[in-house]
Parts: structure tokens; C-alpha cells; sequence
């Protein structure tokens, strides 16, 4: 009995029973329960010595991606794995829940894998300020600042969300937008959308511009389909809004199709800006606005930082690096 067969009799792949067998935190409790009740039945027993000696010998650097269908961070982890490949390191890639707890498996991924170091691709800051400390092999985080936090063995680079997003205010406001609504993320102050919440309440302030959370902001998860949703419900609330702000490219592109399905026209009716600058979205109709993430540089500077730190222990590096506005074709310019 092997662990393929046990995949096989439980109908998951397996990958994902050696995920349940090694006790990782990405499975749900119900296929979590069906493998172990085919292991039970089966009275399969796992080769000890042959799993501690590949955890031994495993020498890669890991890549753990925070949620599944972000496309920013598919284009980052083409990158680093490019970059890692030159510089003739391995690379293992793990994906976990947008929701996970990506320190909780970092450190069980150091026990079990002893990797070399660590890119964490999203974050949630306090997950990291709650539990990072056991963790003592050189790690970057990329597309989240951990300067703040302070460990020694933790680099970051990032875009400056709150300052793009005031450019994406001051954009729409210059084009007679004043009822704006943002679109995604999750508005925890540890997280990275919080920041381009904050940068859109700044601008409106600043620039006279009405802006109620609680009426104009409708969080959702990084994906087409969840925007989808969220743009109908945001819309059926204010249906007075000319413009939505969403905070990735991805949404940008559920929130048009919503529009269209909603019979209304992107921009004729409704102004739609992105956020990431993904290559997509200049293929969407219309070609999409958006803030583009220099994802090349966000990979480079994250694997000197790390092959520094893993092969002369260098001290961690924070740095913000450069964004863009790109002005496509899907905002309007209201009389």
C-alpha cells in the first residue's frame, strides 16, 4: 500500500493526501476526514525514514503564494522562479488560501522542509508580528512592507499603495468623478488594501470629494467572480456612483463583466480603474486603467535580498518600488 493508492481509493490527488498525512493547515476538515478514514480502513503506515531523509536533504527555497487566483502573483512567481533558475537555486511553490495563516505554515514548512529561505508572496502583518519569531532562515515578503516589524532575518519590497491610490483619486476627481466607489480587498489595517483605502479617503479629503465607507466601499476576495458579486451589490446600494476604484486588476475585470451583464457600458456609464497593471487588462474591452506594479524589479530586488541574506547573512532591506499610472480607455470624462 502506497501513497498512491491511497489518493486513489479516498478520489483525491496526491498531492493532496501527502498534504493530509504531513498535518499541513491548507486542507479542509472534509477531505481532511475522508483520506484519513481510507488511511484507518486501509491500515496504511508512511515510510518515517524515507520522508525525515528527503526533509533532510531538501535544500530549495520556498515560494508561498497567499490566495489562488491572483494573477499579479502569477506573473511574480514566473519571475522569481526565472531569477532563481540563474542563479541555479531551486524553488518549491506552495499555495495556500487567501485566508490562511501563511506564517503558521512557513514555520511548519521549516520543520518539515528546512528550506533555505523563504518569499512570501502577500501577507497579513499581524499574522507575522503574532508568529514570525521562530522562524530564523533569511525571508522576503513582496507586495507588503515589513519594515515596521523589525526582525532581523524579514526584507520587503513594495508599491507605495496609499500614494497610487491617491493618483487613481486625483484622476477620476480631474475627469469630474465625485461619487467613487472602491471595490475589494479586505480593510484590515494589516493588510495590503487597507492602504489604497486609505490613500482614497486621503485624496477625497483632500480633494473635496464625498467618500463614505460604510456606503461606497464593498470588500470582496481577489478573484473575477467574487468581484462580480461585489460590483452588483455595490451598485444595487449606490446606483448613483460614476466610478469604481477596484483594487486589483483581476476584480477590475469581474466588476466590467457585472457592469455589462447590468446593462451598463464601461466608461459610457460607469468609470472602471484596476489596480497591478496586469498584462490582460490592455486586451480587456475597454483597455483598462490601472496602476501598474513593476513586478520585474519587485522579483529582482527580493532575490538579491534573499540570496544575500542566505549566503552572507546580510541585514534586511525595505524598500518601495516605483509604480505607474496607465491611462487605458475605460475612464470617461464626465461634463
Amino acid at each position: 500500500m502506497t501513497i498512491k493508492d491511497i489518493a486513489r481509493l479516498s478520489g483525491y490527488g496526491v498531492a493532496t493526501v501527502s498534504r493530509v498525512l504531513n498535518d499541513h493547515p491548507d486542507v479542509s476538515d472534509e477531505t481532511r476526514r475522508r483520506v484519513l478514514a481510507v488511511v484507518e480502513e486501509q491500515g496504511f503506515q508512511p515510510n518515517n525514514n524515507a520522508k525525515h531523509l528527503k526533509q533532510q536533504s531538501s535544500t530549495s527555497i520556498a515560494i508561498i503564494v497567499k490566495g489562488t487566483m491572483n494573477l499579479l502573483f502569477a506573473d511574480l512567481v514566473e519571475r522569481l522562479q526565472a531569477l532563481l533558475r540563474d542563479a541555479e537555486e531551486d524553488a518549491a511553490v506552495y499555495y495556500l488560501d487567501e485566508d490562511a495563516n501563511e506564517v503558521a505554515y512557513a514555520l511548519q514548512l521549516c520543520r518539515e522542509r528546512r528550506p533555505m529561505g523563504i518569499f512570501f508572496l502577500g501577507g497579513d502583518l499581524e499574522l507575522f508580528r503574532a508568529g514570525f519569531s521562530p522562524i530564523t532562515i533569511p525571508c522576503v515578503l513582496l507586495t507588503n512592507s515589513a519594515r515596521e516589524l523589525g526582525f532581523g532575518n524579514l526584507s520587503s519590497f513594495t508599491t507605495d499603495d496609499g500614494a497610487a491610490a491617491e493618483q487613481v483619486i486625483e484622476l477620476l476627481g480631474g475627469h469630474g468623478h465625485r461619487h467613487i466607489g472602491l471595490l475589494g480587498g479586505n480593510w484590515s489595517c494589516s493588510q495590503i488594501s487597507f492602504r489604497r483605502l486609505t490613500g482614497c479617503r486621503n485624496a477625497c479629503a483632500r480633494l473635496d470629494i464625498p467618500f463614505d465607507v460604510d456606503r461606497q466601499c464593498e470588500p470582496c476576495r481577489y478573484s473575477m467572480p467574487e468581484a462580480y458579486a461585489a460590483t452588483r451589490v455595490l451598485l444595487e446600494r449606490c446606483p448613483e456612483l460614476t466610478a469604481i476604484f477596484a483594487v486589483s486588476d483581476v476584480m477590475a475585470l469581474g466588476a466590467i463583466r457585472a457592469l455589462r451583464d447590468m446593462g451598463k457600458r464601461v466608461p459610457e456609464d460607469i468609470t472602471v480603474v484596476g489596480y497591478d497593471g496586469l498584462v490582460s487588462g490592455q486586451y480587456s474591452l475597454p483597455r483598462l486603467t490601472t496602476v501598474r506594479q513593476d513586478t520585474q524589479q519587485l522579483a529582482e530586488r527580493g532575490v538579491d535580498a534573499l540570496l544575500r541574506g542566505i549566503a552572507r547573512n546580510s541585514p534586511p532591506v525595505h524598500e518601495l518600488v516605483p509604480f505607474q499610472l496607465i491611462e487605458g480607455e475605460s475612464v470617461a470624462q464626465l461634463s
